[in-house]
């Protein structure tokens, strides 16, 4: 399955109260009883989101170091941290998770370590404008310390074929398009609950980075019926709401973007957009960015070649390796450099919606934690239940 069918949908599933729980101890392999072994020169343990674990990223990295690499995809950042929380400190070298994780929760509790900077800060001098030292999600809560590296990243606010609803039109109404009684039976919704949530905050005019009134908590429930009562399709299945598009069957999709839609935009189907409102009421920007930080576990037996990992993910092949992994192609950080960018195709860039990409994070915010997502977690589910 896909990375969003089972997890990046859910990654912060229970971020503002869940986070906090305590943790559930994660199993390894097949063995329970797993543990990084005592040759930790030639082992590298990886805990990473999908795409990390492709052969074409980790058999380069293998063959040129000497080193077994044992890689498990995340399930969701919660999860991941859990099992940090649970001791696995003591199995992983490298952990990969969303960006509002390493600087607010995993380096205050001690889970993860600061890199050297002398080594790492040079690589973010290479990197796109938007993400050059200092880089807030890569740094402590002070700005003193270098706690991970950046790679991944994309707008996700919602997709449209442009053939039915133009690009200009879908940016200048932003959500409020699915409140249009026009839409009605027209579009699917991708059911990623998390991400449904923050966007129907977006939806009912107020950002979700913050505590909410008692009025705003029903202005969510009012958008939460209002769109699962009205969409025609829904699904948590992104491939299948990219072919509603393209055959016609809807002429949008609630919760959507470049990770979404790009292997049909890759296939040839441009038409298939995804769009980042023009305006909205997070500090006026209405699209929401995640990025992703992969930072050095506080392991008390530390491989020496993670930090090795971290630079050489960094290389121009490997980040367009990453970047066009399978399952989803996505923006890498690294295309502030121009042999990243030209190891794209013409085809390759449009996939990822190089164009308009600049401008999308103008328009973004930064995924952050919604303190009241619990609640509206509740509602959310009884909405779509009694639709």
């Amino acid at each position: 399955m896909s990375k969003f069918n089972v997890n990046r949908r859910d990654f912060l599933k229970g971020m503002g109260m869940a986070a906090g729980a305590a943790a559930v101890p994660g199993t390894l392999w097949s063995n329970p009883g797993w543990a990084a072994s005592a040759d930790r020169a030639r082992e590298l343990n990886i805990l990473v989101w999908e795409g990390y674990n492709s052969p074409n990223v980790l058999d380069p990295f293998r063959t040129s170091f000497d080193t077994k690499v044992s890689a498990q995809n995340v399930i969701s950042d919660p999860d991941a941290v859990n099992k940090l929380r649970a001791g696995e400190t003591k199995v992983w070298d490298l952990v990969n998770l969303n960006n509002p994780w390493a600087r607010e929760m995993l380096y205050p509790e001690g889970l993860i370590k600061p890199l050297d900077q002398d080594r790492f800060r040079p690589y973010f001098d290479r990197m796109l404008e938007e993400f050059k030292w200092p880089y807030k999600w890569a740094m402590s809560l002070d700005q003193k310390e270098l706690l991970g590296m950046t790679q991944r990243f994309g707008p996700l606010s919602f997709v449209v074929n442009t053939d039915k609803i133009s690009r200009a039109t879908a940016e200048d109404q932003g959500f409020n398009l699915f409140m249009d009684p026009a839409m009605k039976g027209r579009y699917g919704m991708l059911t990623w609950a998390n991400w449904n949530i923050y966007h129907m905050c977006i939806t009912a005019g107020f950002t979700p980075f913050k505590e909410h009134t008692e009025a705003e908590f029903k202005e969510f429930e009012k958008v939460a019926r209002y769109l699962f009562k009205n969409a025609k399709l829904l699904s948590d299945d992104h491939l299948m709401m990219n072919q509603a598009l393209i055959t016609g069957s809807i002429d949008a999709y609630f919760t959507g973007g470049t990770y979404s839609c790009s292997i049909a935009r890759m296939d040839g189907f441009s038409n298939v957009r995804g769009i980042t409102p023009k305006s909205g009421p997070i500090n006026g920007k209405g699209g929401i960015v995640w990025i992703e930080v992969t930072s050095v576990v506080n392991n008390p037996q530390l491989s020496p070649r993670a930090e090795d990992f971290l630079e050489y993910v960094q290389r121009p092949d490997v980040s367009k390796q990453v970047a066009f992994a399978e399952g989803s192609h996505n923006p890498v950080t690294q295309l502030g450099m121009k042999e990243v960018r030209d190891a794209f195709s013409k085809e390759e860039l449009d996939a990822i919606q190089y164009d308009s990409l600049e401008w999308e994070l103008e328009h973004c915010a930064d995924y952050d934690v919604n303190p009241d997502y619990d609640r509206m977690l509740e509602i959310y589910t009884q909405a779509r239940r009694e639709a």
